[in-house]
């Protein structure tokens, strides 16, 4: 199932009630939900193992919210995982038929996910 959506303005999260700003490099909310993108995995930024993954987890972070902010993506349902252990919806994000976690890997700014997390220092 895919689901049009038009976000522009989204920011960095900062402490307090979150709408519409990028968490880290794989997870955002989006009109009160939390989403965590499905097909990757990036690095740290609350509780990172080491400066070099605190690094990359803000670049990631950013870059999220520039790719975010272009214009127009899919949330696309993976079937049987709808939602996470901790309660964020699931969903690769999509533009123009390409993932955008594909795109954040391709960067060097993550990981294809594989199940699990692996560490990054």
């Amino acid at each position: 199932m895919l689901s049009l959506i038009a976000a522009a303005g989204l920011t960095i999260c900062s402490p307090g009630p979150r709408d519409n700003c990028v968490v880290d490099g794989d997870t955002f909310w989006l009109d009160g939900r939390k989403v965590r993108i499905a097909d990757i995995d990036t690095p740290e930024v609350g509780a990172p193992k080491c400066d070099a993954e605190y690094a990359l987890g803000m670049k990631a972070t950013h870059r999220l919210r520039d790719l975010l902010n272009v214009g127009p993506f899919e949330l696309k349902l993976i079937p049987g995982r709808e939602r996470d252990k901790y309660g964020r919806d699931l969903r690769v994000v999509v533009r123009n038929g390409r993932s955008l976690g594909d795109q954040l890997v391709s960067e060097g700014l993550a990981r294809t996910w594989t199940g699990r997390r692996e560490p990054w220092c």
